[in-house]
């Protein structure tokens, strides 16, 4: 019996690791999440009554709590999902981020490592801390050249630098304290649950609608896309091969611009679910003044992993942006409800 404490498993990757991990035999999920806007535990419903899935609602930088509940649950594993994560929020308020992305890392560090302190034998031996991070970290790339785990830190945002801030820790406490940690960097994800502030579930939700497809710049920033289950595929695969104290990059090999990504989706659109007034989507697409220190060139060289490891990313972009597309027509009623908050697909990211 394997026993797995993931922390923010009610957000997008969170959940989807999850649901890739149960149900199945001798497999425990304890699911730590405060439910900010993000969170939604209907992603998880279709493993509610699974009696490997246990959900408790909380806080990372709640140390005392996250410490009680690793003494009563004593996982195997700690997946560490929790963090701020858009880009634009941290751009207009950039405190919750210093606080759950460095402060909230700093104290589930300080409760695994305690915790870890109290194991023996196999147990401890086996036992790992899997931080997931991103490639912002990295900064921006020229027209040339990819992102490795041995590319210096430049990050540009707020939320960058809290990552940034929060893999130097992970790092420290291998090095200082000999504490079992592995570190993953991920190109931008993408796939079912994402909440619809993000590039492409927000460009689905605002063409359904009807609304205007916001453009940022010259829409020539390029990213590398991961599909979701595939990133997932990823971190169980580190956590079984990876070696202690490494990083890894995982990338999607799916170099896009988002100008092109937005003309895909649209075109796909067309055939998926066309308008009644027979126009095409690309209508709707509109070009507004772009975001702060938005970073020009993301790619990731993943042939770390993929070498060491033998990960591979399952999908292209092609299969996998219509598996998210058919997933979004199919959950419309999902999508409205993470939507009734305070969110309303509004622009973000104007520092105001």
């Amino acid at each position: 019996m394997k026993t797995y404490f993931v922390t923010g498993g009610a957000g997008f990757i969170g959940c989807n690791f999850i649901l890739s991990l149960l149900p199945a035999e001798n497999v425990t999920v304890i699911n730590y999440d405060k439910l900010t806007y993000a969170g939604n535990l209907e992603s998880l419903a279709s493993i509610s009554a699974d009696p490997g899935y246990i959900f408790e609602e909380g806080d990372i930088c709640d140390q005392a709590r996250v410490s009680d509940l690793l003494s009563a649950r004593q996982p195997d594993y700690i997946i560490n999902f929790a963090a701020e994560s858009h880009v634009d929020r941290s751009i207009d308020g950039p405190s919750p981020f210093i606080q759950t992305n460095i402060v909230g890392t700093f104290e589930v560090l300080e409760a695994a490592r305690k915790y870890w302190g109290t194991l023996d034998g196999d147990k401890k031996q086996a036992f790992r801390f899997l931080h997931v991070s991103t490639d912002e970290v990295f900064g921006s790339l020229g027209p040339e050249g990819y992102f490795t785990e041995e590319t210096p830190y430049a990050p540009n945002s707020p939320y960058a630098a809290s990552k940034a801030s929060s893999d130097h820790l992970i790092r420290s406490y291998n090095r200082t304290y000999g504490f079992p940690v592995l570190t993953t960097n991920c190109s931008n994800n993408y796939g079912p649950y994402q909440f619809p502030e993000k590039l492409i579930p927000l460009v689905i939700h605002n063409a359904l609608a009807g609304k205007p497809l916001p453009i940022y710049g010259d829409g020539q920033q390029i990213r590398d896309w991961l599909y979701v289950e595939d990133h997932c595929h990823a971190i169980r695969t580190v956590l079984e091969k990876g070696a202690l104290g490494e990083v890894y990059a995982i990338g999607g090999n799916n170099e896009k611009a988002n100008l092109e990504i937005v003309r895909t989706l649209c075109n796909l659109l067309d055939e998926m679910a066309p308008q009644s007034s027979g126009e095409s989507y690309q209508s709707l697409i509109t070009f507004v003044s772009d975001r702060p220190g938005h970073d020009r060139r993301y790619a990731i060289d993943s042939g770390k992993i993929q070498r060491q490891l033998g990960w591979a990313p399952r999908e292209t972009f092609e299969t996998g942006l219509r598996k998210t597309i058919r997933w979004y027509l199919d959950h419309q009623t999902w999508v409205d409800r993470v939507m009734s908050g305070a969110y309303r697909g509004e622009r973000l990211g104007l520092g105001s």
